[in-house]
């Protein structure tokens, strides 16, 4: 039997990315226990019809989970075919039943049912850490919906927003990445039973007398699997599902990639807004012992980086895949399948470790928004100095002179005079008494209505988890 260490190449999703869970679902051994489990679902269906005894179909139960990788290894070997060679072990194991495993199908009825089943499991591991992860981020939005912080355009100071409307903005591409998986592992289907090129002609002769159809016995099998099946297929299931599957994986990816970026910026320490956790006894740097580098997020903007690059795949799979069938996208799918779900699966749980621990630091927020909020402020100014009768054009021009001074003294390291140098101009304060200035020009209540829109999508982030799931297809 193989055996595997760190003395050879393993994957890091092998053993460094994803959970336990998620590797289980692509492991080999689980692959074949589906296996299995399809040609037991088959004899079941066949013996319904008559064409299997029950001594047969109770030998094939009785061996269902005898998993025998290495015997299937040493068998493939020799005859270079993975399916045969793990159709050979079980019959081996089956004195009774062995003669019937696989009646009348041909590979990909078995692997591509059994590709749709892993997809499905792998799809709902997903949603449920994307679910937990909207849940704890709708949390830290009511938290900080009235938090007020500067918002950046072209990472440039603009006005001001909420921490929990600039968390809301995340929320809200979460929440359509989760109703696209969703609806994506609603309509997965497999592909039934249609034989060698879709027509289900072996299956037709071989069931000839028995009173039943080949969509009879399809849909009993299906059934046994608890799954749909696409209605017209070609040799495989059409792989345009693949690449639907994989572009809701990236779309997630994008929003997780877009989230750690801004987390990697705004823990800079010219911002200082944001860090992700650090532990008491984590090094950040193996030169530099004050470092408290965002690795969590970079890991995040490493790995989506790839599966922003997997769905490519699939396209070329599902638009190259020539007349009934061509093998050439068998090798790429054992690796872009489960490499997808299990990145996918790892910067999900980072994710959640960032949103349930992300410092948000008062002290910078605050001085962020009093150096450059007053800019926007001034606004405030030119409107109350407008209507006490001042001309618009006038004092703009007032108040941009008096701007780029400030400006200037922010870049000089100094404190910012904007506040001091608009109550001491009596082009202004003949308009507006000096008195009222500050208070026109505290930029943490120059949000709008942020703070009301930030928690009405952690409300309908709420809902959403709350609401029944789509019909799913088993």
């Amino acid at each position: 039997m193989n055996t595997f260490d760190h003395e050879t190449y393993l994957s890091p999703v092998t053993w460094r990315y994803g959970s336990e869970a998620m590797r289980r679902i692509w492991s080999e051994a689980e692959k074949r226990r589906l296996l299995r489990r399809f040609w037991v679902a088959l004899a079941t269906a066949q013996h319904e019809a008559g064409l299997v005894s029950a001594e047969q179909l109770a030998d094939l139960r009785a061996h269902q989970d005898d998993i025998d990788i290495q015997r299937a290894a040493e068998i493939e070997r020799e005859i270079h075919h993975d399916l045969m060679a793990e159709i050979r072990t079980y019959a081996e194991q089956c004195p009774i039943g062995g003669s019937i495993i696989h009646l009348g199908a041909t590979s990909m009825d078995v692997e591509d049912n059994v590709d749709a089943l892993r997809l499905r499991q792998a799809l709902d591991l997903i949603l449920v850490e994307l679910e937990v992860l909207l849940d704890l981020l709708a949390q830290r939005i009511d938290q900080e919906a009235e938090t007020p912080a500067m918002a950046f355009t072209h990472i440039q100071p603009a006005e001001p927003t909420t921490v929990g409307y600039r968390l809301a903005q995340y929320g809200q591409d979460l929440l359509a990445d989760l109703q696209e998986l969703r609806r994506v592992r609603a309509n997965l289907r497999g592909k039934g039973l249609k034989g060698a090129v879709g027509t289900s002609a072996s299956y037709a002769q071989l069931l000839e007398g028995t009173g039943w159809t080949a969509r009879q016995l399809e849909e009993r099998v299906m059934a046994e699997l608890g799954l749909e099946a696409f209605p017209v297929a070609t040799q495989t299931y059409p792989r345009k599902q693949d690449w639907l599957v994989l572009n809701a994986l990236a779309g997630l990816c994008a929003s997780l990639h877009k989230f750690a970026f801004d987390l990697r910026i705004l823990q800079s320490p010219p911002f200082g807004e944001w860090s992700e956790p650090f532990g008491a006894r984590q090094v950040g740097s193996s030169a530099m012992p004050f470092k408290r580098n965002p690795i969590h997020a970079e890991n995040i903007d490493s790995l989506t980086r790839l599966v922003a690059a997997l769905p490519r795949v699939t396209w070329d799979n599902a638009a190259l895949s020539l007349l009934e069938r061509t093998l050439d996208d068998s090798g790429n799918r054992r690796l872009v399948l489960p490499e997808a779900f299990l990145l996918t699966d790892e910067v999900v749980r980072r994710a959640r470790r960032l949103v349930e621990g992300l410092n948000i630091w008062p002290g910078p927020t605050a001085r962020n928004l009093q150096n450059y909020g007053v800019f926007a402020a001034t606004e405030r100014v030119l409107m109350a100095a407008v209507r006490a009768g001042g001309d618009r054009q006038e004092l703009h021009e007032v108040i941009r002179e008096h701007s780029l001074a400030a400006w200037q003294a922010l870049q000089a390291g100094q404190e910012n005079p904007l506040v001091s140098l608009l109550a001491t101009d009596p082009r202004i304060t003949r308009y507006v008494p000096a008195t009222q200035i500050p208070a026109l020009m505290d930029a943490s209540g120059h949000v709008g209505d942020a703070p009301e829109r930030a928690r009405q999508m952690a409300e309908a982030i709420r809902a959403a988890l709350a609401e029944p799931l789509p019909q799913r297809a088993g």
